[in-house]
């Protein structure tokens, strides 16, 4: 069905990090308090001090509940996954808040706790009040979850965040969360929540060699599945995109609220479902693969503004600029280094990283960023600024192990995993060809930065709490090979053949 023998080529080298960026947020967040100036003041203003000594809250931290839900019911999942982006909703609206009343907290040291914090609090626990209930009605066991209802503020200094990113390679001109295109008011960025100048990289100054290959992915010597399986289904030249998540909240318009860029299958919003996929138009060359890829996009913050600056998961949201789309898409699967790769389920979902990966932590974050002709060189929590003549690159490589009975978990992280470093899946899980998705953009003009202020930069469009921070991109799939297909790729992939 459309296969041909190719050249082999080499992949480029991502992996998952765990505990790596500099985020010192942990289980119970960091708490909103008065610190002084210090030093740093006089290094690019990092703590935005207010007069009385008072640090600026940056954002706001929340438990991410939906990822401690581990065992829903069946019968309770759509209820709560709506309930589940009220709180994200809820975020937002409060961050909103205390983007817009800077002043007021400027000459209220309780302003923050009183106006903001305490309000979203309330709503969040009536919210996860209903989130149990909707759980003990389906049978499911009460969990307390109003524990989870407090959020705290984060000030705009990241403890320990002087050491040049989680890769070794340093940072020129880092100045903390000012510097965007507004003239580095807020967070900085256009939309005054980001990217700030601290979340660039050259490229240049970024060591080779830092990260290592995709976990799975078989070496020179294995004696497992070495094949691999390319799908070609265009860059989105269809322009569709949408501020929905269907896997993480499916019923519900602006899930996300952010825009993802969609290949493959065209039928992709909040209301679909698994028929509807499964009956959609694909942009994929080979029809059998009506599979659902999604990412969210990026945009250039150069003073412009895209159709959707007064929409949901546009500028309503925070996310304002030129949206850009790339330049070339790679879509390959490829196997296990112990031994064979069975067929994927038809709907299986996998969502690989984590959009609120700023204020969670970095251990689900999972993006290489790099640049053409420095893909040895990949960073997670930065931003590159590649040279004249070089693409910015994004790579994430997915989750490969399959608990061999579900198409989709509560926290939608369970029912998949990373193989160990020598290759094995955990017990009772099974090796699944692994998506590897690589990312072109030679439409992205370099961002600089003059005298501590970022200009013309880029970044990924975020739930507006996260920042616009790197660490926060994601990618996700939804399998709508058909039998014959997916059948037809395990085979390749097994036999060592590089097909497509």
């Amino acid at each position: 069905m459309g296969r041909n023998t190719r050249k082999r080529r080499t992949p480029p080298a991502t992996k998952v990090i765990a505990g790596a960026a500099a985020l010192a947020i942990g289980g119970g967040g960091l708490v909103w308090a008065n610190f002084h100036a210090s030093a740093h003041e006089e290094n690019g203003g990092r703590h935005n001090a207010t007069r009385s000594g008072q640090v600026r809250v940056a954002t706001i931290n929340c438990p991410d509940v939906g990822q401690k839900l581990t065992k829903v019911p069946r019968k309770a999942r759509w209820g709560v996954a709506r309930e589940l982006a009220r709180l994200d909703r809820q975020i937002t609206d409060a961050y909103t808040r205390l983007a817009e009343t800077r002043q007021a907290q400027a000459g209220d040291a309780n302003y923050v706790e009183n106006a903001v914090l305490g309000p979203l609090k309330a709503k969040r626990a009536a919210t996860l009040d209903r989130i149990d209930l909707n759980i003990e009605r389906a049978g499911g066991q009460k969990r307390g979850l109003g524990r989870f209802a407090r959020c705290q503020g984060v000030p705009a200094e990241q403890p320990g965040d002087g050491d040049g990113g989680q890769n070794g390679g340093g940072q020129d001109g880092g100045q903390g969360n000012g510097g965007g295109q507004d003239g580095g008011q807020g967070n900085g960025g256009q939309a005054g929540n980001g990217p700030a100048a601290e979340d660039f990289i050259r490229i240049e100054d970024v060591q080779p060699g830092s990260r290592n290959l995709p976990n799975g992915l078989p070496a020179n010597g294995d004696t497992g599945s070495t094949g691999s399986f390319t799908t070609v289904c265009g860059t989105n030249e269809n322009g569709l995109r949408n501020s929905d998540n269907v896997i993480v909240a499916p019923g519900v318009s602006n899930g996300a609220q952010h825009q993802h860029d969609y290949v493959g299958n065209q039928a992709n919003n909040a209301f679909a479902s698994d028929e509807d996929l499964a009956g959609g138009d694909t942009s994929c060359q080979n029809q059998g693969d009506r599979s659902s890829y999604f990412w969210p996009v990026l945009r250039i913050q150069d003073g412009t503004q895209d159709i959707d600056q007064d929409q949901p998961g546009g500028g309503r949201d925070g996310n304002v600029g030129k949206i850009v789309a790339p330049t070339e898409v790679n879509l390959t699967f490829v196997g296990n280094r112990t031994g064979d790769v069975v067929a994927m389920p038809r709907a299986l979902r996998i969502i690989t990283g984590d959009a609120k990966a700023f204020t969670n932590g970095p251990g689900n974050a999972n993006t290489a960023w790099s640049c053409t002709g420095f893909e040895d060189r990949q960073v997670t929590d930065k931003y590159p600024i590649c040279p004249e003549g070089s693409g910015v690159v994004r790579t994430s490589s997915f989750q490969s192990c399959w608990d061999g009975q579900n198409t989709d978990s509560a926290n939608h992280r369970t029912h998949v995993a990373f193989v160990a470093a020598d290759g094995t899946c955990p017990d009772g899980f099974q090796a699944v060809p692994q998506l590897q998705v690589r990312l072109v953009y030679d439409n992205i003009p370099a961002p600089r930065i003059d005298d501590g202020r970022l200009v013309n930069p880029y970044a990924v469009d975020t739930f507006p709490e996260q920042l616009h921070k790197p660490i926060t991109d994601h990618n996700d799939f939804i399998n709508f090979f058909d039998e014959d297909l997916m059948n037809e790729m395990v085979e390749c992939i097994n036999s060592g053949r590089d097909c497509q």
